[in-house]
C-alpha cells in the first residue's frame, strides 16, 4: 500500500500534530513500514491455532480462595472517638 504525504498530513490533521516536512518524511516511512509489518503477519497460517495458545506454558499465579476470620467488631470500635450502631461515626463534610 503506498501512502502519501496527503494521507499523513490528514492524520497529522486529526491527531492535532504539526509536522516539519522531515517528520513528514520519516512518518511515512514509518506508516509503509507498520502496514508492510501487519500484512506479514496477516499472511501467516493460524487456521489450525487455537485462540489460546501460547509459546511457553502459562499456570494460574493466583492463591487458593480460603475463609479466615475476620477482625472483632467490638475490638475495633474500642479506641474508636464517636461510634454508632456498630460503625465508626464521623462529621459530615458534603452538604
Amino acid at each position: 500500500m503506498k501512502i502519501t504525504k496527503e494521507q499523513i498530513e490528514h492524520v497529522a490533521n486529526l491527531a492535532r500534530l504539526n509536522l516539519t516536512d522531515n517528520e513528514k518524511e520519516q512518518m511515512t516511512k514509518d506508516m509503509v513500514a507498520i502496514i508492510n509489518f501487519a500484512n506479514q503477519i496477516n499472511e501467516q497460517e493460524v487456521e489450525n491455532i487455537n485462540p489460546t495458545d501460547h509459546v511457553i506454558p502459562i499456570t494460574n499465579v493466583f492463591r487458593k480462595d480460603e475463609v479466615h476470620p475476620s477482625n472483632n467488631r467490638d475490638e475495633l470500635l474500642i479506641n474508636a472517638p464517636s461510634k454508632q450502631h456498630g460503625c465508626f461515626s464521623v462529621p459530615k463534610v458534603v452538604e
